[in-house]
């Protein structure tokens, strides 16, 4: 199953959670093996929540009986090296102290406790590297070693319960793909012991690099460094809502107030029959070129090719001055687009780069050797949204249709046939 995180109200672990537990059709399996699990002094509470009319669910935890509010480490108090707790806001202006908070966590000692959890292995691995990208933000913005990090008790518990919370109802509904919504992350500013921060929190702009985030005129954090963690871990790319044809969805509320609902919605999609499919964005690269040769270009084909482009193909254009030229273009996904931009103003005779981001849905790809009369011919295949697709491998089929001297076609039509 398919699944779209709405973020226009951010993402904390807590909605998130609610959220993804909204969706199970056996909510009571979810409480008992949370339950089960028996974090050290956790509890949490499952309640109804309406939100400018919208109903949904939220999920409280608790360590010790103390609920963290801004449920988050980066607003926890932690230490920074020196042993001294520090303070966070709850989101009404004033700094609260955690002194009844004495018990401080390393980031060693949670990674042993989440690994003492009687998790599936799936289950323990993404919790561990969820909380390992969370962790490394955390460091990065204090400069600080991650052996040197410490979190207090209320802070770092809650957060591994969301964490845990959220990778468990990941793998109870057998969600095969992610994605979501660029991340609202709010606006203004957040007050903690040593003055005031902006919005977005150092540790959750950390989190987020690479990812689509804005602004907007709600005043407060929306994004929280546990959920930008869980969404920077699983969600496979960032953009509009692809095609879907949703089946359930889930509201995970928030505690304040807002204008807009507080809440995070998850969209769940059921495979087709036919199943595979996925749906995310990819990236154009095209520059306008009339002043190259032929060979040149092909050349610039083959660099940007070996260096992991989707596709590169050439459009016939007109220019100034009605000169004949080419626009050559490039499609690659998120992480290929700087090194592919680069490359294309290293190897053509442009001065800039255009690019565009369009969403896209891709059937799932394989291949199988299938026996035919005139030997064994490979078959590409693709399925997913309802649609199945083979292909015979086009060298594999020149070389039969030249071994037996037969029509191309006639060796083509034949591995068609056995699939």
């Amino acid at each position: 199953m398919r699944l779209f995180f709405e973020c226009r109200m951010g993402a904390s672990g807590d909605m998130m959670m609610a959220a993804l537990y909204e969706l199970l059709p056996d909510k009571a399996a979810f409480r008992e093996k949370m339950q089960r699990l028996a974090l050290p002094g956790v509890a949490m509470i499952y309640s109804e929540s309406i939100k400018c009319g919208i109903a949904g669910t939220h999920i409280s935890v608790s360590v010790g009986g103390i609920e963290e509010k801004s449920e988050d480490i980066a607003k926890a108090a932690h230490s920074h090296g020196d042993g001294e707790p520090h303070t966070h806001s709850h989101g009404d202006g004033e700094p609260h102290s955690h002194s009844h908070s004495t018990k401080r966590y390393s980031y060693k000692e949670i990674q042993t406790l989440i690994r003492k959890l009687a998790l599936p292995d799936n289950v323990l691995k993404d919790a561990l590297g969820v909380y390992k990208i969370l962790a490394e933000a955390e460091a990065a913005v204090h400069g600080t070693p991650l052996d040197k990090i410490h979190l207090h008790e209320v802070g770092a518990i809650d957060a591994v319960a969301d964490i845990v919370g959220c990778c468990l109802l990941i793998n109870m509904l057998a969600l095969s793909d992610i994605t979501a919504s660029p991340v609202h992350v709010g606006s203004g500013s957040v007050r903690c012991e040593h003055g005031i921060l902006p919005v977005p929190a150092p540790a959750t702009a950390e989190i987020l690099k690479g990812v689509p985030i804005y602004g907007g005129s709600i005043d407060g954090e929306l994004c929280t460094p546990t959920g930008a963690a869980l969404l920077r871990y699983f969600a496979g790319s960032f953009g509009n809502m692809p095609p879907m044809v949703v089946s359930k969805i889930g509201c995970g509320m928030g505690t304040k107030d807002f204008p807009a609902a507080n809440c995070l919605r998850a969209f769940l999609c059921e495979d087709d029959d036919s199943g595979g499919g996925t749906s995310g964005e990819v990236f154009e690269l095209s520059c306008n070129l009339d002043d190259m040769t032929p060979e040149a270009i092909g050349a610039a084909y083959d660099i940007l090719f070996d260096n992991g482009a989707l596709d590169v193909y050439s459009t016939p254009i007109m220019m100034k001055k009605s000169r004949p030229a080419v626009m050559l273009s490039c499609l690659c996904e998120q992480e290929k687009r700087d090194l592919l931009t680069r490359l294309m103003l290293l190897h053509t005779s442009t001065l800039g780069v255009r690019v565009a981001r369009y969403s896209r849905s891709v059937l799932t790809r394989g291949a199988v050797t299938v026996k035919t009369k005139y030997g064994d011919i490979r078959v590409k295949r693709a399925h997913g949204f309802g649609a199945v697709k083979s292909k015979p491998e086009y060298s594999d089929v020149v070389a039969a249709a030249k071994r037996h001297g037969i029509p191309f076609s006639e060796v083509y039509d034949e591995a068609l046939k056995q699939r």
